[in-house]
């Protein structure tokens, strides 16, 4: 066969298998216009899912009628027009393809009426045959209705899926579409049904709205910035983690992306408290300069590209890892675990919306600081004052021991408990963590030299993390082929029963399955460390060993949850309890 040049029908079908996959598709590229031309009101009807109608309305600037045959010719926008523009983009759409590309596989009606026009204008595309321009009557703004997704291209139509199925992604869509632009009123009905009423409100409020107030009640705001980078929004507690990542949104200067960069460092940035085989829940934001992001990496622009994507990686990684560190038990905090539910109605408690917002100043305008050093201007949170800790107990003091497993404590709201076994684990393990991350790991030297039997396979398995437990704090050499030597320990196991802890710790690591949520191998090792040395059922505690415990807690950080994300306490309070004992009725 020849070489020729394709009509310019099948150029544009071909194009249009790039940018328009399903009738979501079509939605996105459709309401990524309408935000661009400043609409505040934003008003999408479907029909058989889409295949059989989309109708996007908005109140835009409008497009006036001498550029409509413009607007649907290829490679026209009104976006760009240099190099230096593409390489700065703050717009969502830019290419210029999405409506000649629908209009392609499609029956479109582009009606619109900006401001200064006397009467708005209308014109249609169907396949390649584009209309005459036409008077119109039509508010402010721009409608487009796409009639018969596909329709000369049969093959194509086939491949959609029924129409529930393709209206659920069209929903989904508008969910995070409505949760980039808070401030924008997003509505979505199929017939007569209203799927989704989102009126423009602040960020909170339209997260509260599209995910759901308990997801509110249950997050941490974020706001943090450094040099020509801002992250912001909110971030599930670990202790509401999700079966499935249905709830990760990420948004980099307002457009919606899935990037496996920005997922990565949420999900090591969640490490040290999340429970195995869960996923978190979060809804970020960040915003940097056009420049030092490209967002022409794919056709549908989901993907980007950062030009120092390592400095990206470990800012958002620091930045949700010191948030996340101050889930520690606070008297207006919602509790690691919640009971409440199990009574049939939540007790109203404090908003964790205003009491959980960790807003650390950035240090964007300090003349020494290089813009980029960004994982370096996520500070330390300040320690609160002597006094101030010392008044503030918020797991209270404890009254006695439940079935040797929880400590039960009272405070002047009501009853916390806590899982002794999983909040000593937490403390030990941030205990290690400090001892190896200090300058000379803190050991005691013993007088003789304890002897650890062990199978060939553990004995291997810990001389392979032999760096790991060198930082910890002890000192162990191999006798043979199964035997250990310990000649130094770290001061928390001085005294305990070392060799026993040894042996589980090696047999742990032993048989360490891949994946494990601590992926660090040093952090995998005090993790392990941690749990086989912490407190066990059945262990007696008296009143002072458990007060000391919830004041461990109290100054821990993450000692909300565990190191496998397990809760780690609760609170119960006298108006829940009064409900269980229909006091007052």
């Amino acid at each position: 066969m020849p070489i020729r040049i394709l009509p310019s029908e099948l150029v544009d079908q071909i194009a249009a298998g790039e940018v328009i996959e399903r009738p979501a598709s079509v939605v996105k590229e459709l309401i990524e216009n309408s935000l661009d031309a400043l609409a505040r009101r934003i008003e999408v009807d479907v029909e058989q899912g889409g295949a059989g109608l989309i109708r996007v309305r908005d109140d835009g600037c409008g497009i006036e009628a001498a550029s409509l045959p413009v607007a649907l010719q290829r490679h026209a926008t009104s976006k760009i027009a240099s190099l230096e523009d593409l390489a700065a983009i703050s717009t969502l759409g830019f290419r210029g393809e999405a409506l000649p590309s629908i209009g392609s596989v499609a029956r479109l009606r582009l009606v619109s009426h900006p401001a200064e026009a006397p009467h708005a204008a209308e014109i249609l595309l169907e396949g390649a045959a584009m209309g005459e321009v036409r008077p119109a009557a039509h508010p402010r703004g721009t409608t487009i209705e796409v009639r018969d997704l596909f329709f000369n291209v049969p093959a194509r139509r086939k491949f959609l899926r029924s129409a529930p199925t393709e209206l659920g992604h069209i929903a989904r869509l508008l969910e995070r579409l409505a949760l980039a632009r808070p401030e924008v009123s997003f509505r979505l009905r199929s017939g007569e049904r209203v799927l989704l009423d989102a009126p423009a409100a602040e960020d909170g409020a339209r997260v509260a709205q599209v995910l759901g107030r308990a997801f509110i009640e249950h997050a941490l705001a974020v706001n943090h910035a450094a040099g020509p980078v801002r992250l912001e929004g909110w971030i599930a507690l670990p202790t509401v983690a999700r079966a499935q990542p249905d709830q990760q949104y990420w948004f980099v200067n307002g457009r919606p992306v899935r990037d496996k960069l920005l997922m990565s460092a949420a999900r090591l940035g969640y490490r040290d408290v999340l429970y195995h085989g869960r996923h978190p829940a979060y809804v970020l934001h960040l915003t940097l300069d056009p420049a030092l992001v490209d967002v022409n990496a794919h056709p549908a622009k989901l993907e980007v590209r950062f030009r120092d994507s390592r400095q990206i990686h470990e800012f958002v990684l620091r930045v949700l890892e010191r948030a996340l560190a101050a889930t520690q038990p606070r008297s207006e905090a919602v509790p690691a675990a919640r009971i409440a539910p199990l009574l049939g109605a939540a007790s109203p408690h404090p908003s964790s919306v205003e009491s959980g917002r960790f807003d650390f100043a950035g240090e964007a305008g300090h003349p020494a600081r290089s813009p980029w050093a960004l994982a370096a201007a996520v500070r330390e949170p300040e320690p609160l004052p002597e006094a101030h800790a010392e008044a503030a107990r918020p797991l209270g003091e404890a009254l006695a021991q439940l079935h040797g497993i929880y400590i039960l404590a009272q405070t002047p709201e009501g009853l916390i408990l806590v899982d002794m076994h999983a909040a000593h684990e937490r403390v030990l393990y941030e205990q290690l963590k400090s001892a190896r991350d200090a300058a000379t790991a803190v050991s005691q030297q013993l007088l003789e030299p304890l002897v650890v039997e062990l199978k060939p396979y553990e004995l291997d398995a810990l001389l392979a993390e032999r760096a790991a437990w060198e930082r910890a704090g002890f000192e162990l050499d191999a006798l043979g082929p199964a035997r250990l030597a310990l000649r130094r320990v770290p001061p928390l196991l001085a005294g305990g029963e070392i060799v026993k802890i040894v042996q589980s710790v090696a047999e742990a690591l032993g048989r360490e399955a891949p994946g494990h949520h601590l992926e660090a191998a040093a952090d995998r090792f005090l993790g392990t460390l941690a749990c086989r040395t912490a407190i066990h059922a059945r262990r007696r505690l008296t009143l002072p060993e458990m007060d000391a415990l919830l004041r461990q807690m109290e100054r821990t950080e993450r000692s909300n949850q565990c190191n496998h994300g397990r809760p780690t306490w609760t609170r119960l309070t006298l108006r829940e309890l009064d409900q269980l004992f229909l006091r007052g009725r």
